[in-house]
């Protein structure tokens, strides 16, 4: 009995002490240091600020935007239509679709988009006219403006990584999905559509979701052919006032605009699509 009680009383005498993380508060310290630098280096440095919220609505820019976000859409759309299409021949087992959809992703993911972007821009040069004999015949550089060029450039190439990643959804899918479909009477068509891609969705969207916001950004590589998008609209804007870092300012904060509100379309799919 007296060891028992000595015992509790060693007990009730622990003091238990919070483990202690002093690197931890170092570090975050070091954090909110370079922060503040870099704040008042940004408060200090010759930039007109106030100006940076009439260059955010500058007309121009307004209208880059919009330009902007048509062409992202845009691309992204016809890119995932492609993917798919894409996707489903290389998984057909036909091997002419199956080795087509190889070397579509081959050529396309492998070409950076600037280059194609120039390629369809200056098509003119080696195809004069667009023609299809006893139907139509229509000059190039009438079909093939900026907005077609940059939109065939960066929507081409997403469409060899949207395959790849509609691929790799579709094969997550356990294939006794497929015959348990089958079993019950459902067309190839119908049981892709309600069966395999609801499910597939949980593995597609979040690439997809990324690879929109890129394309978001990727926007500005089609200012090299003169597309009013948000680039080429702050550097028109700036060829006038010579204000050149408030107008870039301008369009880094429509660009984290556009970035954020994809981000929470992007969440919410995910969710939608997510387990239950």
């Amino acid at each position: 009995m007296a060891s028992d009680t000595a015992v509790n009383d060693v007990r009730e005498e622990l003091v238990v002490v919070p483990l202690r993380h002093p690197w931890r508060w170092f570090s975050g310290a070091v954090i909110l240091l370079v922060i503040a630098g870099l704040g008042w280096s940004m408060s200090e440095a010759q930039i007109q600020w106030e100006h940076v919220p009439g260059f955010f609505t500058h007309p121009v820019m307004l209208e880059g935007l919009l330009n902007t976000i048509v062409l992202a859409v845009a691309a992204q759309g016809g890119a995932i239509v492609l993917g798919v299409v894409v996707a489903l021949m290389r998984l057909s087992a036909n091997p002419v679709a199956r080795w087509f959809a190889v070397g579509y992703i081959w050529l396309f993911r492998g070409l950076p988009v600037l280059l194609q972007i120039l390629i369809w821009f200056n098509l003119a040069l080696v195809f004069q006219e667009i023609s299809i004999p006893m139907l139509f015949s229509v000059p190039t550089n009438v079909v093939m403006t900026a907005f077609v060029a940059a939109l065939l450039g960066l929507g081409l190439n997403e469409s060899a990584y949207m395959a790849e990643i509609v691929r790799a959804g579709l094969s997550s899918v356990d294939e006794g999905q497929t015959e348990a479909a089958k079993s019950i009477g459902m067309t190839p068509l119908t049981t892709l559509r309600r069966v395999v891609l609801p499910q597939a969705m949980r593995v597609i969207i979040p690439p997809t979701g990324n690879n929109f916001i890129n394309m978001i950004k990727g926007t500005s590589m089609a200012s090299v052919i003169a597309f009013l998008e948000l680039i080429h609209a702050a550097n028109n804007i700036s060829s006038r006032n010579l204000e050149i870092m408030e107008t870039l300012f301008a369009a880094a904060a429509w660009y984290l605009v556009m970035v954020s509100v994809a981000s929470i379309g992007q969440h919410y799919l995910e969710r939608a699509y997510g387990p239950r």
